[in-house]
């Protein structure tokens, strides 16, 4: 089956300051597939994450150089709307930060942004976006009791409907089961599973295992550079360098 590209990311170099955290970054990310970013700490995985809906835009003395497209658009260039992008182009975070309103008003708060006002409208998309993160059945009967009463694995779950409910087709994930127990945990990968099906995933995680479990093609970061990129089978069996075969198997460090 033919898989189309989402994002190709074309002789990417990110400094800050001086110091330079990307280093000619070249990878093309599949439409509808899952994509982990491994690495150990400070090799640059999260800071290319945040490449892709310009979040390091807020960071005091970034300086990108190359070139990134999602569906042929480049991003960086002078006349896109970062608002529009960051909405196309969502992210989840490590710890879960659901605003300290209701679950119901959580939910809506994206779209009334984004101009939706009447209520039926809002309604639907509440309902929809908790069921589509498999929360429905658990708060439907206290829509409108504070988010911050959820547990930690609910409230993961209610930020990715927060961002499902501004209907985006990239979801952006940083280690977003960190914080989480092992029950919750399994419910959000088992999430990140069925949300598969409609959109462009793109993880960081630090677990081998994760990784492993969820996604279809598997980048490995070191210092700045991407070693490795290829099918998640392929890496975890086969890889063909041996600095992603040392990290795999421990002998890392």
């Amino acid at each position: 089956m033919q898989e189309n590209k989402k994002i190709a990311v074309e002789n990417l170099n990110l400094y800050y300051g001086e110091h330079q955290a990307l280093i000619d970054i070249n990878v093309d990310l599949k439409e509808q597939k899952i994509t982990a970013l491994i690495g150990p700490s400070g090799c640059g995985k999260s800071t290319f994450l945040r490449v892709l809906n310009r979040m390091n835009d807020l960071i005091d003395g970034v300086r990108i150089a190359g070139k990134v497209t999602v569906d042929g658009e480049d991003i960086y260039d002078n006349n896109m709307d970062v608002v529009s992008l960051r909405k196309k182009v969502g992210m989840v975070f490590q710890r879960p930060n659901p605003f300290p309103m209701s679950i119901y008003d959580n939910i809506a708060y994206g779209p009334r942004i984004h101009g939706i006002k009447k209520k039926q409208v809002l309604d639907e998309l509440v309902e929809r976006s908790l069921q589509q993160s498999a929360l429905w059945d658990e708060v439907k009967d206290r829509l409108n009791k504070p988010a911050l009463g959820l547990s930690g694995g609910q409230q993961q779950r209610l930020c990715i409907a927060r961002l499902l409910a501004v209907e985006p087709d990239v979801l952006l994930m940083d280690e977003p089961t960190s914080a989480l127990d092992p029950i919750s945990t399994l419910k959000v990968e088992e999430l990140i599973h069925e949300l598969k099906n409609t959109y462009t995933i793109v993880i960081v995680t630090h677990n081998m295992q994760q990784a492993a479990r969820v996604s279809d093609y598997t980048a490995y970061f070191l210092t700045g550079e991407l070693v490795e990129f290829d099918h998640t089978e392929q890496i975890f069996t086969r890889p063909r360098d041996q600095r992603t075969e040392d990290y795999i198997t421990g002998r890392f460090g």
